[in-house]
């Protein structure tokens, strides 16, 4: 990340990286497919807490209150560090092929959450509605975690933006 930030991703070599890591190229491709998936390490770790949260959740939990737990394991994997996120995703904003493997990584973990929710018993098209539901609240609140501060969000908790975002997803879907 420290490379990325100094010299631009495009810039930064897989030669670059595994010398900043004090290991050999070979080595950096025993762990990364390539030096864009650097950006993504720990995402199937992410998929797996979050899918584990969500078969935790209560039996008789609401698809979207199981879906909430998840978020919260969310939270809890990347809400650590608000300024390591900010460069992390400004760095994926600006390239479209990073872009397009972040969309993919969430197709991905929507895909494990909908399998999750009908493993709970979940009907379709429930199961998917809801795990899609809640990959849009993740990115939504993320974006606004990592985005400029605005004073009424300066101190807010990514968790906190998640569960916000949650109650504005009912009440923008509740009929009138």
């Amino acid at each position: 990340m420290q490379l990325y930030v100094e010299r631009g991703f495009d810039d930064t070599t897989v030669a670059d990286i595994a010398a900043k890591a004090g290991v050999t190229a070979r080595t950096f491709f025993r762990h990364f497919a390539d030096k864009r998936e650097v950006l993504f390490a720990g995402s199937s770790d992410l998929q797996e807490a979050l899918v584990a949260a969500l078969a935790g959740a209560p039996a008789d939990a609401t698809p979207m209150q199981a879906i909430a737990a998840a978020l919260d394991t969310a939270a809890e994997f990347l809400g650590q560090s608000r300024e390591h996120s900010r460069q992390r995703q400004a760095i994926i904003s600006s390239h479209a092929d990073l872009l397009e493997r972040e969309l993919i990584k969430m197709a991905r973990l929507a895909g494990a959450l909908a399998e999750g929710l009908r493993g709970r018993g979940v009907p379709e098209p429930d199961a998917s509605l809801a795990a899609e539901a809640g990959v849009v609240v993740f990115r939504v609140a993320f974006a606004r975690w990592v985005g400029p501060d605005h004073e009424a969000d300066r101190d807010v908790s990514l968790r906190q933006m998640m569960r916000d975002d949650l109650t504005r997803l009912s009440e923008v879907t509740a009929p009138r």
